[in-house]
């Protein structure tokens, strides 16, 4: 298992399809990569990047993401994010995100995650349904 500290980095890609556009999702009415697509592409490296270093049982939800969609990307073309812990604060983690496709930087993200006992997180949130 490795040590959670700063300087942890993930990468993941996705190449943009029909079913990831703008107009596919409802956010958008063209034919290109979908900010909802692209948040949730910078939340699952950020969050697979700190699974190793995390005990059996954890996880971690993400709380707070500050996003810049700043090019679009057609279909067809590959969108790959690298996520950097930068600060960890008990059980607080917080990352810089970079989206780029092949002409360049698409998206930049602030984003912070929390550790959670995943089945303690659980039963609080289903909890909500007796209510």
């Amino acid at each position: 298992m490795m040590e959670l500290k700063p300087g942890i980095k993930g990468t993941d890609e996705v190449i943009v399809t029909e079913a990831n556009t703008a107009k596919a999702m409802g956010s958008g009415t063209l034919p290109v990569f979908a900010t909802p697509a692209l948040v949730a592409l910078m939340e699952k490296t950020a969050m697979e990047s700190v699974l190793d270093a995390l005990e059996e049982g954890m996880g971690s939800v993400g709380t707070k993401i500050c996003a810049k969609h700043v090019s679009a990307t057609p279909v067809g073309m590959k969108v790959t994010c690298v996520s950097e812990l930068v600060e960890v604060d008990g059980r607080r983690l917080v990352f810089k995100i970079t989206a780029s496709d092949a002409c360049g930087v698409v998206g930049e993200a602030d984003h912070e995650r929390f550790i959670i006992r995943n089945e303690k997180f659980l039963a609080k949130t289903n909890g909500k349904n007796s209510r």
